[in-house]
């Protein structure tokens, strides 16, 4: 696992130092959802494949950039899902965007996984791996230091409502009007990352990304997004569901499989839940 972190703070540094100097204009490729690539998605994804292929226990790989998994070293043990680079559309109005990365033993799957990590590139360059425990990092001087590890509150202050409001269902936005009753913040960039990121390090809150009527399985990746933060998020002391099961519950079919998914402190999901199941 050593060799793992070591490969994916490499890629990070790596990383950053593309999106300060790497043109962003679009390619003319596409990604697995049919959405046309940004040369940054294409750097980032090459540089995590290039990182990932020297370390030996690495099985298999998966990028939400590639439509399939790919094996590189077949007496891997560990299988990793990441997304190379979520938010890059927000690069060129330079906001924050992040990397994330799912750590699964012997096969994918929310039953299989045993770490999880996330960057988070902005004013300053972030990490945050949860493996028993969920830690922050910081990058200083070109190498990632241990900041501290961070726990979840009960309660939080910060809601950040994901997908087109005119396509959410009537009990959703009923359930994100009644946050903002309860003196809720508005914290939303349309990065999940940062979003995600500062309610952990402001100790709680709800991020939602529901089922939509453009979207009924949700937008976000179970193995690439959804898996990992969920895993990070328990680690840290909060809770994690769709709306009707706890995330790490779920199963997959495909590897670009997707979910509504909601994550938070225990009391805001403890409502999701509540809410979702009066509307079943």
């Amino acid at each position: 696992m050593n060799d793992i972190f070591d490969a994916i703070q490499k890629s990070a540094i790596r990383i950053k130092d593309a999106i300060d100097v790497k043109d962003i204009g679009y390619s003319q490729k596409e990604n697995s959802s049919g959405e046309t690539q940004l040369e940054l998605d294409i750097k980032c994804d090459m540089i995590i494949e290039e990182e990932f292929s020297r370390v030996s226990c690495i099985n298999t790989i998966a990028s939400e950039e590639k439509e399939h998994a790919e094996t590189l070293h077949e007496d891997g043990r560990y299988f990793i899902a990441y997304d190379p680079l979520d938010g890059s559309s927000l690069v060129d109005v330079n906001l924050s965007v992040g990397s994330i990365f799912g750590i699964y033993d012997r096969a994918f799957g929310a039953d299989k996984m045993v770490a999880a990590c996330y960057v988070v590139y902005g004013p300053r360059v972030e990490m945050v791996f949860a493996q028993n425990k969920t830690k922050l990092h910081l990058l200083q001087a070109g190498e990632f230091e241990f900041v501290k590890e961070i726990c979840l509150k009960e309660k939080g202050k910060l809601n950040a409502p994901g997908g087109t409001q005119q396509n959410w269902e009537p009990y959703h936005k009923a359930l994100v009007d009644s946050f903002f009753a309860e003196g809720y913040r508005l914290r939303y960039s349309g990065g999940m990352v940062p979003d995600l990121h500062q309610i952990l390090l402001k100790g709680g809150g709800i991020f939602s990304y529901p089922a939509t009527s453009d979207k009924p399985h949700g937008k976000l990746r179970r193995l690439f997004e959804v898996f990992p933060f969920a895993f990070i998020y328990e680690k840290a002391g909060g809770d994690a569901t769709n709306g009707h099961k706890d995330l790490m519950t779920l199963d997959y079919a495909h590897v670009h499989d997707t979910s509504p998914c909601f994550f938070g402190s225990k009391y805001e999901i403890k409502k999701v839940k509540e809410v979702y199941a009066q509307n079943e």
